[in-house]
């Protein structure tokens, strides 16, 4: 069972939503007059009430928690087998226990909550400070039909839960392929108005021309859209076929190539001010079309996205790892100020599709940070993003291969 403080909270969640629990502790209440009730979620290092019924004032309201080697339910979920006392004093097994005296507790009854697959989710629980009959096969068998129960319920809303966010996906996923088809067909509209636009002027008799800057207008267009289009393949490819195809070359001199990408990217953005610091001395096992492709896209994103009045750093170093087998790891970070992306679209950046909300036609088809992460995905790395209000925002690639 994931233990994070996210899945015990999901849980706590989870039972809070079976109708049926409050019933089940009132009727163990009633039958067997014990204080306290309770479904606890037990994992290998918590106990935690999710739901309660308090009469005696044990003070463990759910969310409340007690070390685990604190309580009884340690030992039914190792063995998976009910434990049942009537009397502590006059159980030979548990009279000496710690627990019992550490809560004052003179009978107990736990039993097992298995959920379907095997999973351990907790125990349905009954204590009080007196004694009480709870050994008579009828009780026993209560407490078991509502365990089985609670863990159908269980099984039952997580299904729910998870077809709900499938569904919540699969319109998200939707709305975002309508955009991307509409972000897609203005964007390369734009570079085709310009071609035909020049090939009516080249097709006017008598006017004069300046060919060379319609040539060069023609080259502009086409390039942006055959950036689009790889883009769009690259996609495909690495949805479609299994990941990204690299191929890698084992002595790449990859300084030098990607000094070449930040320059370009300079001479193409003259106004904005990009910092470079490259230092890659040795050689780098990687497919250098492919890392200068991804360098590029985190750049590009950064003039895009960036405040337009700062720089855009660059920075590219080997560090050492620390088993020695390992070799080096190339890292590549991509720093812009500006308004940092907000904490709940962190995680989407790297999705397809995803653009900054109040992104203008032109910026991009939201696949380029996504293509990003494949890149480094098919080198064995991770690329990681950062995003505060003081400290701007961070792309971090790391790849191993460096020497």
């Amino acid at each position: 069972m994931e233990d994070s403080e996210d899945a015990i909270a999901r849980d706590l969640a989870l039972v809070s939503r079976l109708s049926a629990v409050p019933m089940i502790l009132r009727v163990i209440s009633q039958v067997t007059d014990m204080g306290y009730s309770v479904v606890a979620r037990v994992s290998e290092q918590h106990w935690v009430a999710c739901a309660v019924k308090d009469d005696i004032g044990f003070n463990l309201p759910p969310g409340g928690r007690l070390k685990i080697e604190t309580t009884l339910c340690r030992e039914v979920r190792a063995e998976r087998v009910a434990v049942v006392i009537d009397d502590v004093d006059r159980d030979p097994t548990y009279r000496d226990h710690h627990t019992p005296a550490m809560y004052g507790l003179k009978s107990y009854i736990s039993v097992p909550i298995v959920l379907e697959g095997g999973e351990y989710f907790g125990n349905l629980c009954a204590i009080d400070s007196r004694p009480r009959h709870l050994s008579a096969p009828q009780t026993l068998d209560m407490f078991k039909l509502f365990a089985e129960l609670i863990a159908r319920q269980l099984d039952a809303e997580r299904q729910h839960v998870a077809i709900g966010a499938a569904l919540a996906d699969a319109r998200a996923v939707g709305e975002l392929r309508e955009q991307f088809i509409a972000v897609l067909g203005h964007d390369l509209r734009n570079p085709l108005s310009a071609i035909g636009a020049i090939g009516h002027v080249l097709t006017r008799p008598g006017q004069p021309m300046d060919v060379p800057t319609l040539g060069q207008r023609l080259i502009n267009s086409t390039r942006r859209m055959s950036a689009m289009i790889d883009d769009v393949l690259d996609f495909a490819r690495g949805r479609l076929g299994g990941g990204l195809e690299i191929r890698l070359q084992p002595e790449v001199a990859l300084e030098a190539l990607l000094s070449q990408v930040v320059a370009e990217l300079q001479i193409a953005h003259e106004g904005r001010v990009i910092v470079s610091n490259i230092e890659v001395p040795g050689a780098v096992v990687c497919d250098s079309a492919r890392i200068q492709q991804l360098l590029s896209n985190l750049v590009k994103n950064a003039l895009t996205h960036g405040a337009p009045d700062s720089p855009v750093t660059v920075t590219v170093t080997v560090t050492a790892v620390a088993a020695p087998d390992q070799g080096n790891r190339l890292v590549l970070s991509v720093h812009n100020e500006g308004d940092p992306i907000p904490p709940e679209q962190l995680r989407k950046v790297t999705e397809p599709y995803w653009r900054p909300a109040g992104a203008k036609p032109g910026q991009g088809l939201g696949l380029g940070l996504y293509i990003c992460a494949q890149i480094a995905r098919a080198h064995g790395g991770t690329l990681a993003v950062s995003s505060t209000q003081a400290g701007g925002t961070t792309f971090r690639v790391e790849v191993p291969g460096a020497r």
